[in-house]
């Protein structure tokens, strides 16, 4: 053997059969929760087509769901019910509620999404006695109610739709016309995900896409959610963090607050660090 030959070429492993390559998707999705087809391509060295084909293969024997951009574990959370909703993290809520309605001035049109920690917004928006000719777009019957007493000091607006008994909320069809007619000053918007990669998301689809809409009506939208929120990612996506003015939430970890802020994130923590100022208002126009 000649002493100056070069070693043959180390051989790459070979990639995984097709059925092994598909159980190891399904470990990493119910492991991950979420995990999006790009990161997948990459960890397996395939292209996206071939995961997609894949994911489509895994999500029809029930092993996932399959949505945009990626695929989601069947065990995700099922949706709780307003009632039982309503008796989990009720200090953080309340908090929560506080100290977005301190960002609400008088004459302001007010988008509220339905949830829990939106109808603490309300509660509290009926506490600030100081706030006069507000408007209120909502499709949240507990809300509506809620802020019944208000009026006419308030103006309530319940959008239209189809109802939702779980959430005692509006949905399509129909609920999209109120919001897409509106353009609000602010929006809050509920949600049972918030994560650094994956957005902003919920586990109820039909309820997503009016929380999409209702964030485009808004000169400025913010998130809130309670702590157990932070860190999770769910089915239907309701968009990017930088589609937010902020998030306002509390009993939330260290941690999980450091995460979002260092992905471009606006945090505040209600009754903690931290600060979200109130919107500016527009300059009345300028008389003849």
């Amino acid at each position: 053997m000649n002493g100056n030959s070069t070693p043959p070429p180390v051989p790459q492993s070979a990639p995984l059969p097709g059925e092994r390559r598909r159980d190891r998707i399904a470990d990493l999705v119910g492991r991950r929760g979420f995990v999006r087809t790009a990161e997948l391509a990459r960890e397996f060295r395939l292209s996206e087509v071939t995961i997609r084909t894949d994911l489509e293969s895994l999500a029809a024997d029930g092993l996932l769901s399959r949505v945009h951009g990626g695929a989601l574990s069947v065990d995700r959370p099922a949706e709780r019910p307003f009632e039982e909703e309503s008796s989990v993290s009720t200090e953080a809520k309340r908090a929560i509620g506080v100290e977005a309605a301190s960002l609400v001035r008088s004459g302001d049109c007010v988008v509220l999404d339905v949830g829990t920690t939106t109808t603490q917004i309300a509660l509290a928006l009926l506490e600030r006695h100081d706030l006069e000719g507000v408007v209120v777009v909502t499709n949240g019957l507990t809300i509506a109610l809620a802020l019944e007493q208000a009026v006419p000091r308030f103006t309530v607006i319940v959008s239209g739709g189809t109802l939702r008994p779980l959430q005692h909320s509006l949905v399509n069809p129909l609920a999209t016309s109120v919001f897409a007619s509106v353009t609000a000053d602010l929006a809050f918007i509920g949600c049972t995900g918030v994560h650094a990669t994956h957005g902003v998301t919920n586990v109820n689809l039909p309820e997503t896409d009016l929380k999409r809409l209702m964030t485009q009506t808004a000169r400025r939208s913010y998130i809130v959610a309670d702590g157990s929120k932070l860190g999770e990612a769910h089915l239907g996506v309701i968009g990017p963090l930088d589609t937010f003015e902020g998030l306002v939430t509390a009993g939330a970890d260290d941690d999980a607050v450091a995460e979002l802020r260092r992905a471009g994130l606006a945090v505040v923590t209600a009754g903690g660090a931290g600060e979200v100022d109130a919107p500016p208002r527009d300059p009345a126009p300028s008389r003849p």
